[in-house]
């Protein structure tokens, strides 16, 4: 009873705080419905729920412990209510080239070409369209003139979303399954206008209206400037070169390019400063009005805008929503930074889009956030004695802001960054802090004066400024992402592993008492965590075309013809590797290759593995504790045969891992690792034999 008293002297002492955890424990609702390998009862989650409230308006006493459950329970169902709701995946989709026909949903710009999504869409023909929209790539020659609302045709090859890489990796089914996308492949021919677009809804026209931006845009800002700005106009990124894309990651200047908290609060700043100067022109507005709410309201009114023409994908819409409680705090004359607001965000979007959650955009913006106020809340006094009168140091002041807000922001975020992407920025502060004035005070005011000048066909007066301020941060990023060692790759950190840094963090940043050190205690052990953990010592891709290996010595690859870049890529960020060596003999790394096979073994002490390629009783199969191939190997040992990830069984289960343990091999594969979920298609099941053309007589 000693330590029940005492756990509710101490929270009673952070009374005010405990809100702000509600939606921590929504999260780990959320978070424990991903992580099931099975679809739970449609029951279970909205059960939950309703008792945990129940339970909480019966037991007051005991709410401290009844709270967090309930608010587990309906981050539980929040997530569960949204997968239900989602239409089922696209099943036997065709396997050759097919004809799609169906109404353009958005056109999207890209580096050698457009991609166009099409919903709804018939294939070949037929009578009902499929219930999930279909994107296709066109050819990078293919200049026909579309927009959204067109009807079109294509020739195109589609395929179902692509399985995660590895087990435990990106899940881009999953991601597809919410979006609402059932396939995606190329066109092979030229794409064929149909009928051009109707009048259409509301959301449509603004589609259009991206689209009609967009190339006002790049007629007069040509290049990767021109993409640059259009994305920080539009919110489309897809038509920045690729080099330039990575030198954004590199130089930890990505955020620039996806549009949310930063762009959106650019954007209210700088219709808050022109209305607030506006209303001070008036005598009578600057003496009778509320003319700061009356400014506050019309920054919220450009927010809102710039969020439906940025195509209101989610890190836009949090960032919204926190406009939108700053907006209420400026009107009832409270303070509008506020750990209260971050939670209230936080808990609209996991009822709306709960599957956000797993996702690297949720996670680093909302450990931003939370670092940055937490920071300055801490900082404060210290900020507030170096602040002056001079212009000296104010200036001073505002530089060391600028660098704390850097500092805290890509601190709290970079696990999250390192945990998907296998990497962080080292230069993250400097580059920040010359490009994010660049564009707050140039880029984003230039293209927002460019569109108000559209009707008026003048925006090339304000647009050519905004071009020279896109390839100063284009400048920023590629100087950055070239110095020595601008990236590092580090070892990958288990779920475990984020999700004690994840906790360290809140607790860091929502007690406010010194038991809230106890944060960095857990923040430590969580980016400590990848020494306890051991990556698998093969990889075979979802076709076998890929097999890799890790040894102390290095990567190795062994690689058909037609094997994916994008895997390899992945298994190099998982592995935290700069890149393959070929698979061949080497004996130092425990590689010893013939014609016909390869025995690896990269720990002296275990029985090794077996690459086999296509001859029967290879040497070694005795000696080996898994045999992997390229191809269908079944009975190419003779019995007992040891553990067997050939291409059946990849085509079946999907991607596997191999762990190298001193009695077995250890294999999982996608399939094991995901369960039975909405998102995951069937097993595959073989094709039919095709129907004989012999008379009867001849088949008997």
């Amino acid at each position: 009873m000693g330590l029940i008293a005492a756990v509710k002297d101490w929270l009673d002492a952070e009374r005010h705080r405990l809100p702000l955890w509600l939606p921590v424990f929504m999260g780990v609702g959320v978070a424990f419905y991903y992580s099931l390998r099975f679809e739970p009862a449609v029951w279970l989650g909205p059960g939950a729920a309703l008792l945990g409230l129940a339970a909480v308006v019966a037991w007051p006493d005991w709410r401290w412990l009844l709270a967090p459950v309930a608010a587990a329970a309906l981050g539980f169902a929040a997530a569960q209510v949204a997968t239900a709701r989602a239409p089922p995946i696209e099943a036997d989709l065709p396997r050759h080239a097919t004809q799609v026909t169906g109404v353009i949903r958005s056109v999207e710009i890209l580096p050698d070409g457009r991609r166009i999504t099409i919903q709804p869409a018939f294939l070949d023909g037929a009578a009902t369209p499929l219930r999930r929209s279909v994107r296709v790539r066109l050819h990078a020659g293919d200049d026909t003139a579309l927009e959204t609302g067109d009807s079109v045709s294509v020739r195109a090859v589609i395929r179902p979303p692509a399985p995660p890489s590895y087990p435990g990796g990106w899940d881009m089914q999953r991601d597809a399954f919410y979006a609402g996308l059932g396939a995606s492949g190329y066109a092979l021919g030229p794409v064929a206008l149909v009928a051009s677009a109707q009048p259409s809804p509301l959301l449509r026209n603004v589609q259009v209206l991206r689209e009609r931006i967009a190339q006002r845009i790049t007629d007069v800002i040509p290049g990767a400037a021109g993409a640059v700005a259009v994305t920080m106009m539009t919110g489309e990124s897809k038509a920045i070169p690729p080099a330039d894309h990575a030198a954004f990651r590199d130089s930890g200047l990505a955020h620039l390019l996806a549009v949310a908290g930063l762009h959106i609060g650019i954007v209210m700043g700088f219709a808050f400063m022109v209305t607030r100067f506006a209303f001070a022109l008036s005598e009578r507005a600057s003496l009778f009005w509320p003319a700061k709410k009356l400014a506050a309201l019309c920054a919220l009114a450009a927010g809102g805008g710039y969020m439906v023409l940025t195509g209101m994908h989610v890190p836009i819409m949090r960032s919204f929503a926190m406009a939108c409680l700053f907006t209420l705090a400026v009107l009832a004359d409270r303070r509008v930074v506020s750990a209260r607001g971050l939670a209230l965000a936080a808990t609209a979007l996991m009822l709306l889009v709960p599957w956000e959650l797993p996702g690297v955009s949720f996670q680093m913006s909302f450990s931003a956030v939370l670092a940055l106020i937490a920071g300055y809340e801490a900082l404060r006094p210290w900020l507030r004695r170096l602040h002056g009168r001079s212009w000296q140091r104010r200036f001073v002041s505002h530089l060391a802001a600028l660098a704390l807000t850097s500092a805290l922001a890509g601190s709290a975020s970079a696990p999250y960054g390192a945990y998907h992407f296998g990497h962080v920025q080292v230069y993250f502060v400097l580059s920040n802090m010359v490009a994010v004035p660049l564009t707050a005070l140039w880029v984003m005011p230039a293209g927002f004066i460019g569109l108000a000048l559209m009707p008026l066909h003048l925006e090339a007066l304000a647009l050519v400024p905004m071009g020279w301020g896109a390839e100063a941060i284009l400048w920023v990023a590629r100087t950055t992402a070239a110095l020595p060692a601008a990236i590092v790759n580090v070892p990958h950190m288990p779920l475990w592993g984020l999700c004690v840094f994840s906790l360290g963090l809140a607790w860091l940043g929502l007690w406010q008492t010194r038991r809230r050190l106890l944060g960095v205690v857990a923040m430590a052990a969580g980016l400590a965590s990848p020494l306890l953990d051991h990556p698998p010592d093969l990889l075979v891709s979802s076709d076998a075309r890929l097999i890799a290996l890790r040894t102390p010595q290095g990567a190795f690859l062994h690689q058909a013809k037609g094997g994916s870049r994008f895997t390899r890529d992945a298994w190099a960020e998982y592995w935290a590797v700069e890149g393959f060596l070929p698979l061949a003999d080497d004996p130092a790394a425990g590689i010893r290759c013939e014609s016909d096979a390869c025995t690896l073994r990269p720990w002296p002490d275990r029985p090794g593995a077996l690459l086999a390629l296509g001859a029967p009783h290879p040497a070694g199969c005795g000696q080996v504790s898994v045999i992997v191939a390229p191809e269908p190997a079944r009975g190419l040992c003779p019995r007992p045969w040891p553990a067997l990830v050939d291409r059946f069984t990849v085509w079946r289960s999907g991607s596997a891992a191999i762990w190298l343990e001193p009695d077995r091999a250890r294999v999982v594969t996608v399939r094991a690792n995901r369960g039975r979920r909405p998102w995951v298609p069937p097993p595959p099941r073989p094709r039919p034999p095709p129907p004989s053309r012999l008379p009867p007589a001849l088949v008997d």
